[in-house]
């Protein structure tokens, strides 16, 4: 199977364009994690998608960025209103995504074309698209998902009606969700919120008392938030779990006062601000002190959402940087000729891969677990891989932001050119759904609660016992050696204080990242080579293990020179095939 490269020059920018038929990554993954039945179904959607994404949607985010959105507490009367004044466009979007495309509808209820609905592989992969144009409307859009996930997995029927609105598949009938968790005091101490609830006369509806500080999609109609009710015990133990709408049942607005929207750095798109509950009607999820564990199946996909969404920023910034490279000449040349640009791109492309197969692999393990319950292997892997995707995806997203607006030049620092949007955006995602800190303790945590290393090392023996093709073979033994080392860390671990332990547990997810996407990148290139006759992937992979773990000593070496020539530079950055025979030769040199 060969595939002729993509011409980016023939752009002007990355729009006006498919992003699902110029990611090329995207469909590789799409196609790997999906079930195959899905993925015959969702193809069309997904192009279809990201067609009108790259002609109309694309261009409506840039316009809502620049106009923001303002908040109306109060109307002129004084009476309380709690609304947020959305710019036009954003219901446009909205109508594409939840009416059109169905992105919080299918995998809840039969789509078009199908009998059963789809698993979680589909929504997530719908979100990497949409954060090609906006991750700030990849949140609400996201968080619909989520709310939707713990009331279909936790509600005993009372709050149908709620879960019916999350997923509809018409706008008039939709409403979105949100999850206000943080307070001022407590931050990503979830243990020391305050909020309260007190219970009303009507079973399974209480009154909220408190602050949140950071809420995301303030005014939707379907948030969950975490209260502490009368005598319930300290720590996330005494959390309860409540659907706290804006408007009541019979349309009064509900007892709170929306103080004021965030005036943040990005992610405009969605308005973030403080909420103080003045008694506000909520309904409990659930039983009363499992809001926690209820909040973390949420959490869950938030955190996927995060790294897909990181996913998709990181394909746009590529697409932009290559757009650009191949247009913009220099001394008489485009710059993607010259060899210093050439290494950048290959490496942006590389990290880019890297990101997507790490990722989607997450995504895989949800899916799976989603069908086969908390007991199976892959809910040990999802606990482990969940927090090294969002922590790892999230840094190389702002890397690679940063580098495309630095390949637009001065350009890219201004606001009609988006990569000054994507960075802006970008630096939100190591700071939503908890900060890298947290993430690595959430490492430790999958590893000593739910023994996620008994599911991890047969999962990576696994892969590299399949790769067998000559020229994969010295990156296989180089991420075997690095497998062992990753071992020899675990036993480390397991045996010092947890003061030690925490203190390496960034390093033990980078670990964990860099050893599991090697196998994983390993395995694509045994698949390219056998089922696709092409050895692009050999190529991505033999550059990311040696760019993560060669052993060259500091220095520049002679024969590192990957990617100057035209072959290897068209394969890695322009999706152009590679005949698996030339990998043994000088074409496709290991270093």
């Amino acid at each position: 199977m060969t595939s002729d490269p993509i011409d980016y020059a023939r752009l002007d920018e990355g729009r006006e364009c498919n992003y699902w038929e110029l990611d090329r990554t995207l469909q590789f993954e799409a196609r790997r994690v999906y079930p195959d039945d899905e993925f015959e179904w969702a193809e069309a959607l997904l192009s279809a998608f990201g067609e009108r994404l790259g002609h109309e949607m694309a261009d409506t985010a840039d316009r809502i960025d620049e106009a923001g959105h303002e908040l109306r507490s109060f109307d002129k009367y004084g009476d309380r209103l709690n609304e947020v004044e959305y710019h036009p466009s954003m219901r446009d979007q909205e109508r594409i995504a939840y009416e059109e495309f169905r992105i919080t509808h299918d995998a809840f209820h039969a789509p078009p074309g199908r009998e059963s609905p789809v698993g979680l592989c589909h929504p997530l992969t719908m979100q990497a698209l949409l954060s090609y144009v906006d991750i700030g409307f990849c949140c609400p859009v996201s968080m619909t998902t989520g709310v939707a996930i713990v009331l279909d997995r936790f509600d005993d029927g009372r709050l149908d009606e709620y879960f019916d609105g999350l997923t509809a598949a018409t706008l008039d009938d939709h409403i979105e969700g949100a999850m206000f968790l943080t307070e001022e005091q407590g931050g990503s101490d979830v243990g020391a919120n305050e909020v309260r609830a007190e219970p009303t006369d009507e079973a399974g509806v209480y009154e909220l008392h408190g602050e949140k500080w950071f809420c995301s999609n303030i005014d939707a109609e379907g948030a969950l938030a975490l209260a502490r009710t009368p005598d319930a015990p300290d720590g996330v133990a005494g959390l309860s779990l409540f659907l706290v709408p804006r408007t009541k049942p019979d349309g009064e607005v509900n007892d709170s006062h929306f103080r004021r929207l965030k005036d943040k750095l990005g992610t405009l798109s969605v308005p973030t601000g403080e909420i103080e509950f003045q008694g506000a009607a909520a309904y409990l999820v659930g039983e009363e002190g499992r809001g926690f564990k209820y909040m973390s199946e949420m959490m869950n996909y938030e955190r996927l959402t995060n790294a897909m969404g990181a996913v998709g920023v990181m394909g746009r910034a590529l697409l932009e940087a290559k757009v650009r490279a191949a247009q913009r000449e220099a001394f008489g040349n485009p710059i993607d000729k010259y060899p210093l640009m050439r290494r950048d791109l290959v490496g942006m492309a590389v990290d880019y891969e890297a990101a997507a197969a790490f990722s989607f692999e997450a995504v895989r393990l949800l899916d799976e677990r989603e069908r086969a319950g908390d007991d199976s292997a892959a809910y040990k892997l999802l606990r482990l891989f969940v927090p090294v995707a969002k922590y790892r995806t999230a840094r190389m997203s702002v890397e690679t932001t940063s580098y495309a607006m630095e390949v637009l030049g001065g350009n890219g620092y201004v606001r009609e050119h988006t990569t000054e949007r994507l960075l802006r955006d970008a630096q939100v995602l190591p700071i939503w759904e908890g900060p890298s800190n947290v993430l690595g303790l959430d490492v430790l945590r999958a590893l000593n609660r739910e023994n996620a290393h008994e599911a991890l090392l047969p999962y990576v023996e696994e892969k590299l016992d399949g790769v067998d093709h000559p020229a994969l073979e010295s990156a296989v033994e180089t991420v075997e050696s690095r497998y062992g080392e990753l071992q020899d860390a675990l036993g480390t671990l397991a045996t010092e204080d947890e003061a030690f332990a925490q203190y390496h547990a960034k390093r033990l997810a980078d670990l964990v990242f860099d050893v599991v996407t090697g196998a994983l990148l390993l395995e694509e290139a045994q698949w390219g080579i056998d089922t696709a006759q092409d050895g692009r992937k050999a190529l991505v992979a033999r550059r990311f293990v040696e760019t993560r773990f060669g052993d060259a000593s500091y220095g520049i070496a002679a024969d590192e020179r990957f990617g100057m020539a035209d072959e290897q530079f068209t394969a890695v950055v322009k999706y152009g095939s590679v005949e698996p025979a030339t990998l043994l030769d000088g074409m496709a040199p290991a270093e």
